[in-house]
């Protein structure tokens, strides 16, 4: 880091602090705080709720998950376009129609008040977990690369977001994510192009997709019907699409950026720009990953990307025996050089010529039994040292090859999309804690202005709360992974609460609730059972199971137990 850099990151992210908490200052009550007073054109509903899912961990684990798995997680994304169809049709305009602050309202007119808090209590708690992730992501891997104080680095991300998001609510928000998904594409895009420009002279983008595909980076769409595979078109079609819908219908961090919308029009307008630019998106991200590993193949890599790991081994004693390694992967990465740069003339003389390729395959099967031995060697070291490193795979490569400057930018392209997503979530947070839980118990009538400043307060409340459990988190496997993990064990549940509530209109207020919690229950057992303890099935399938286990127990409740139950308040949500 030198000096240019602190001042474009400084720079960076005081300017959205601060013109977040000047542009949106002075909420006059609750409707302006939490809807923005419905004044959200559909461009900015669009970059916002794109700015909402696009958090740091998309950006650190995104290109890292790329680099050592391919191009296949873009498969996670291929039912998105469909959910936001879906949600244009259904979702936007029952949500507006009934003028709620939050989606949970809604279920209280379908149901009972006892829907709607089970709903907004599997909200906060996924999101509460999910808030503070957002935070500790960018954290941990800022304080392992530039040797930053992590507890230092949770309280300055979340104190910098509890400040305008404090004072301007759903305003602030939706105003800082337009100059944070400036930031975030136009830090990416540059550093895309620089990998480019880093590649060897005679090296075509062409050819370095060839590169590419001969390691099996390629593989963008797997039609196995393996239900082990975490990514298959399978698995996105129908876990990907119900997480969608459940992420972008039912999750109040995602709702409340629409529902701020100047119109059902301009809301609908928005997500369809998200459905339309999500997808590229996420692949030009994962791309960025791969031409990473193609990069790599040209220059010194290290054995393990984690710093924090290195460390540990220079104090065990099996040094010698990593550094040994250590050996074995430079003379492994100058042979690798040595062969891709023979392929690459063969390229450029149009011929993909099979036997460097098998020998590339080889060359990159012994590089991965390298790094496995080197992973055995830490977690003896330190059995406590997390030997998983994709989400430092990207950082390492803008640490020490992006010009001064640049790595200023990147730095705050990361920590402007922590900031977007953990506002968000602080703004979802406090809004369903004030409407559905503290507002909807009050047995007192109080003013606006008293649940305006309750309002902020659960900002703070939350933003304490996010700040502590990032503080105390570890990390997992792969951090998007974690993250769509714990969406995908309570989104499931949700989603079929709300896809009963709009489309079966005979099921009632009671099976709807013992339904839901038996199907929670059961996604429990399916996660810890399945994927937790065996890893039989993909994760991204508890959101299919979920919704289907919900909607199918509500009516058979219904028509086994409830049936001459006279209760039904769906007329007066189903007609128009």
């Amino acid at each position: 880091m030198q000096l240019f850099d602190w001042i474009v990151l400084i720079v960076t992210l005081l300017f959205i602090v601060g013109y977040g908490s000047w542009k949106t200052k002075g909420s006059k009550n609750v409707e302006d705080f939490i809807l923005g007073n419905n004044e959200t054109p559909w461009y900015t509903v669009g970059l916002s709720v794109m700015a909402t899912q696009a958090s740091a961990i998309t950006f650190l684990s995104t290109p890292g998950q790329a680099y050592h798995d391919g191009m296949g997680f873009v498969q996670f994304y291929f039912g998105l376009p469909i959910a936001m169809i879906v949600i244009c049709l259904t979702f936007i305009p029952l949500y507006h129609k009934y003028k709620v602050f939050t989606a949970y309202e809604f279920l209280e007119k379908r149901f009972d008040v006892k829907t709607r808090s089970l709903a907004a209590i599997l909200f906060l708690v996924q999101r509460g977990l999910g808030t503070g992730l957002t935070i500790y992501a960018p954290a941990i891997i800022l304080s392992a690369l530039l040797g930053w104080n992590l507890t230092v680095m949770n309280i300055i991300i979340g104190v910098m977001v509890i400040i305008y998001t404090f004072s301007g609510g759903t305003k602030a928000v939706n105003v800082t994510q337009k100059q944070q998904m400036f930031v975030i594409m136009s830090g990416m895009f540059i550093t895309f192009f620089l990998i480019l420009h880093y590649l060897p002279n005679d090296m075509t983008f062409t050819s370095a997709l060839h590169i590419a595909g001969a390691n099996d980076k390629m593989n963008i769409v797997d039609f196995s019907f393996d239900p082990e595979e975490k990514y298959t078109f399978w698995s996105g079609i129908t876990g990907g699409f119900f997480l969608a819908l459940a992420y972008f219908g039912t999750d109040q961090s995602q709702v409340g950026r629409y529902l701020s919308g100047k119109s059902v029009a301009e809301s609908q307008m928005g997500l369809i720009m998200n459905g339309l630019l999500k997808v590229p998106m996420q692949f030009f991200i994962l791309l960025t990953g791969v031409m990473v590993f193609v990069f790599f193949q040209f220059n010194p890599v290290p054995l393990n990307f984690n710093p924090n790991n290195k460390v540990v081994i220079e104090k065990s004693a099996y040094k010698e025996e990593y550094h040994a390694l250590e050996k074995k992967l430079s003379k492994l990465s100058e042979d690798k050089k040595v062969i891709n740069l023979l392929y690459i003339d063969q390229l450029n003389q149009d011929y993909d010529n099979p036997i460097l390729r098998k020998e590339l395959v080889n060359l990159s099967n012994k590089e991965k039994d390298l790094r496995d031995r080197a992973k055995e060697i830490i977690s003896r070291a330190d059995s406590n040292s997390e030997t998983n490193d994709k989400d430092y795979v990207f950082f390492h490569f803008i640490l020490h090859y992006l010009p001064k400057g640049l790595i200023g930018l990147l730095l705050a392209v990361i920590l402007s999309a922590a900031m977007s997503s953990t506002a968000s979530g602080l703004n979802a947070l406090a809004s369903t804690t004030a409407i559905d839980i503290y507002k909807r118990n009050l047995k007192t009538e109080k003013s606006e202005k008293h649940y305006l400043h309750a309002t902020k307060f659960f900002t703070l409340f939350w933003g304490v709360v996010a700040i502590l459990f990032a503080c105390v988190g570890t990390l997992f496997e792969n951090l998007i992974q974690l993250v769509n993990i714990i969406g995908s064990i309570f989104y499931g549940t949700v989603l079929g609460i709300f896809l009963v509530g709009f489309y079966l209109k005979r099921v009632q207020a009671k099976p709807m609730f013992i339904s839901a919690i038996i199907s929670q229950l059961t996604i429990f057992v399916i996660y810890y059972y399945m994927i937790y303890s065996q890893e039989k099935l993909g994760y991204l399938w508890l959101n299919f199971i979920g919704a289907i286990l919900t909607i199918v127990l509500s009516l058979l409740l219904q028509f086994l137990f409830f049936k001459g139950d006279k209760k039904d308040n769906s007329d007066l949500i189903l007609e128009e």
